[in-house]
């Protein structure tokens, strides 16, 4: 794995990735989406594709495209290593296609597969790997096996943590916006601690002040809550949050906003047996579930070029064969409950044959289903060790049946 500053860097090139996709992605209605989970193909193919594609996937993750497999390979490292998150990459290739020995040697061999070329087959070998790989909170593969899929890439990322200090279950009456004056209260949590340092407040970023409150788990995963100012837009309040995150904007901390504004934030003064300070929390229940066709946002991704039909193919990296993207898409749900937090995200990329002068195959069927012979041989050697002859078949084991 990566260590120290490689680590980090590695760390900021998928959080950017993130953060551009929030960016554009949260328009304001509910969504859901995994930069971590779209970095390591988005590296493979980086390290795999011809110019001029080579170039714009390098830009979309943030690395030098040559060595870029070695990085992504370092990421699901990471990732596979955490106490609370599950890390699995897949690889599944044509069985005709020809692969390129780098190709081979950039793909772990626990990670590769192969299609058989009966897309129905193949679709439930791949859906399986999924609900295998999100212990069932994901069951299919978001991408579509079609005759002319040549490859699948695909990434399965899980996160399943309890909370150090649980919430207990409140209704939530929100006092304004767009939430009040629901004819019934929605499902709340609440919390109230003496850790106020896990509440901090970046002032100064473009989208205006954002107030972030770290929601601490048992085992390596924290969870951040962000608000911004009404008005502010979505997509801007979460990018900036995840760059405070990342020390890139300066934040005021637990006591300190006693005397600074903060979005969703407001000091009381009450009577108690103790002086001091104490954080209430109050938040919304949620169970939120996206669909991403990253295609869509193609140029963000990297994916404009090598998307398109070109009869010489974009990924000479992996075949000698002209290769497109033909899909990408991610499938993401997410669950924070009083108890704790748990995820799901699969990243899928089908890769299309275009246009490939396919040859005729033909088969040689042997069927031993009548007396035969058999024999063993030393192979160094060429001594044979025995030799017989099956005269009459085994019968089928009743408990087989």
């Amino acid at each position: 794995m990566a260590s120290g500053t490689a680590t980090g860097d590695l760390v900021r090139a998928s959080n950017d990735l993130t953060a551009r996709w929030a960016r554009d992605a949260c328009d304001g209605t509910t969504t859901v989406l995994s930069g971590a989970g779209a970095w390591p193909l988005l590296a493979f193919l980086a390290a795999a594709a011809r110019e001029p594609g080579r170039g714009e996937l390098q830009q979309a993750v943030g690395v030098d495209a040559s060595g870029a497999e070695r990085h992504a390979r370092d990421l699901l490292a990471l990732l596979a290593g955490g106490t609370a998150t599950t890390a699995a990459l897949g690889v599944w290739t044509l069985a005709d296609l020809p692969v390129e020995q780098w190709w081979r040697d950039a793909v772990p061999a626990e990670a590769r597969g192969e299609l058989t070329g009966d897309p129905a087959a193949d679709q439930a070998q791949l859906d399986e790997w999924v609900t295998r790989n999100t212990d069932g909170r994901l069951t299919g593969m978001p991408v579509e096996v079609r005759d002319d899929t040549g490859l699948v890439l695909a990434t399965a990322l899980s996160i399943a943590t309890r909370w150090r200090e649980p919430f207990e279950d409140a209704p939530l009456v929100p006092e304004g916006g767009p939430w009040a004056g629901r004819d019934r209260p929605a499902a709340g949590l609440f919390v109230n601690t003496p850790e106020v340092d896990r509440l901090a407040l970046a002032e100064a970023t473009p989208a205006g002040p954002v107030t972030l409150l770290t929601v601490t788990g048992e085992d390596d995963v924290d969870v951040i809550l962000c608000l911004g100012e009404p008005g502010r837009p979505a997509g801007e309040v979460v990018a900036h949050a995840l760059a405070a995150a990342d020390g890139r904007h300066e934040l005021s901390q637990g006591a300190e906003l006693l005397e600074k504004a903060a979005p969703g934030v407001r000091v009381r003064t009450i009577a108690a047996f103790e002086p001091g300070t104490r954080l209430n929390v109050t938040a919304a229940r949620f169970d939120v579930a996206a669909s991403h066709d990253m295609l869509a946002r193609a140029g963000l991704f990297g994916l404009a070029t090598v998307s398109t039909a070109d009869p010489r193919g974009h990924l000479p990296g992996i075949s000698s064969a002209p290769l497109a993207v033909a899909q990408a898409v991610q499938d993401v749900n997410a669950t924070f409950s009083a108890e704790g937090f748990r995820a799901a995200a699969v990243t899928a990329m089908s890769v299309a044959l275009m246009g490939f002068p396919m040859a005729e195959a033909r088969v040689l069927d042997v069927r031993f289903d009548r007396p035969f012979g058999f024999f063993a041989r030393h192979r160094p050697s060429g001594l044979v060790l025995l030799a017989g002859w099956v005269a009459e078949p085994q019968d089928w084991p009743d408990d087989t049946v």
